[in-house]
């Protein structure tokens, strides 16, 4: 039979529930020398999207100056944005890759 200490701390216990982890949106940045069939290949190769989706994303970028890749835990998205930047330092390109808290 249970006791009333029993019952106390199970409260206690889901009352410390953790809560989910802050998310962070990974954004490519628009600048006027990285090819848009570079950003489309970027897109498609770290952040897994198919042709016509990473278009979509790289004519936002285009028109906006920016456009949204994803929606990370923040050590995926500091990964992501750490790859995708070497990637194209070494391209040769001055593509940024950055991200915001939700």
């Amino acid at each position: 039979m249970a006791t009333k200490q029993d019952n106390d701390t199970v409260l206690a216990r889901e009352e410390q529930k953790l809560k989910p982890p802050p998310m962070y949106q990974v954004f490519l940045m628009n600048d006027d020398y990285t090819p848009m069939e570079f950003v489309v290949a970027i897109i498609q190769e770290y952040f897994n999207k198919d042709r016509e989706t990473a278009t979509q994303i790289m004519l936002k970028v285009h028109r906006d100056g920016k456009g949204m890749c994803g929606v990370y835990p923040r050590d995926i998205a500091s990964t992501k944005v750490e790859l995708v930047s070497a990637h194209a330092r070494k391209a040769g390109h001055p593509l940024q890759c950055v991200m915001e808290e939700v």
